[in-house]
């Protein structure tokens, strides 16, 4: 660190400096920083005395990086933003109780929400956050301890999983599809009937096709119908009386249950896909954070619904 010490004025200066390049202002990286705009300015020429090189090019009104300053902006970023997560994580394993926990919006909205009153009963110390995205996120470079996943142990070898449900599917539509209609007691009887898909453009899921062939029938037989790319709407579209869709067992039993959702024919199509719950092998889990944890397995014990995301 002595030599680090040799080449910068201050760490400060680092902030400073990631600030201004990210901002391309030094009066924005004031404002953003609660100093003067000389400060900056000053703190910026030190740095770069220090160096030996010009990190900015200085023009009318504004300031950019040079290209010797894009290099260094790149580390530097990288190198806090590290420090930042770190520092985050310290601070909550020694007094915080806030728990994220990455998901897809369909199991947020169809598995975890109905589950609110219980969770904040069970743990009532515990603040959850609820981070869903199209894509399954990083969870140790994004600073996230507990996640929701559909596949195998093994696709995650970053990370430890525990099962907590086979993938079981079945169709589903509303009561409101049926008025006036016979329901279909056979898979061929689903043939003639029409079919909301779900096209996931990122999680791989199963499809129409799919559970039409584990039927023995031709996939290709699976009649073309509103493709939806969001499962939350697909099942939106089968509440409205819009059709037949797959549901995912551990999302729909519930609407089931209530009567929402009518589960048509006896036909399961249970894959080699398991749900689980995930967190990075690399990152310790707060108190928090494992009472969480703990509380998810429990629902598997529990419940005879299973748990994930298509």
């Amino acid at each position: 660190m002595d030599n680090l010490r040799s080449l910068l004025p201050s760490i400060n200066s680092l902030v400073v400096f990631e600030a201004a390049g990210r901002l391309s202002s030094f009066s924005a990286a004031a404002r953003e920083l609660r100093m003067t705009q000389a400060a900056v300015s000053y703190a910026m020429s030190r740095l770069e005395a220090h160096l030996g090189t010009a990190l900015f090019l200085r023009e009318y009104r504004r300031v950019r990086l040079s290209e010797a300053g894009e290099r260094f902006h790149a580390d530097v970023s990288i190198g806090l933003a590290h420090i930042q997560r770190s520092a985050q994580d310290l601070r909550a394993a020694i007094s915080g109780s806030h728990v994220t926990l990455a998901c897809s919006t369909a199991f947020a909205a169809f598995w975890m929400l109905p589950r609110m009153a219980q969770f904040r009963a069970d743990l009532p110390q515990v603040d959850l956050r609820i981070q869903t995205a199209d894509r399954d996120l990083d969870l140790l470079g994004e600073g996230i301890p507990l996640g929701i996943r559909g596949g195998r142990a093994e696709d995650w070898p970053g990370y430890h999983a525990e099962a907590m449900a086979a993938e079981e599917i079945y169709p589903v539509c509303s009561a409101a599809y049926l008025a006036g209609r016979p329901a279909p007691e056979s898979a061929m009887a689903l043939l003639d009937h029409p079919l909301i898909h779900l096209e996931e453009p990122i999680r791989p899921a199963a499809t129409w096709g799919d559970w039409f062939a584990a039927a023995g029938i031709d996939r290709r037989r699976a009649p073309k119908g509103l493709q939806i790319n969001d499962y939350v709407l697909v099942l939106q579209s089968v509440l409205a009386g819009q059709g037949v869709a797959l549901g995912w067992r551990h999302l729909v039993e519930g609407l089931v249950a209530q009567g929402l959702l009518v589960r048509l024919t006896d036909r399961m199509l249970t894959t080699d896909q398991a749900f689980h719950v995930i967190w990075p092998r690399d990152a310790a889990l707060t108190r928090p954070a494992m009472a969480v944890r703990d509380w998810l397995l429990a629902q598997r014990d529990s419940s005879a619904m299973g748990l994930g995301s298509p």
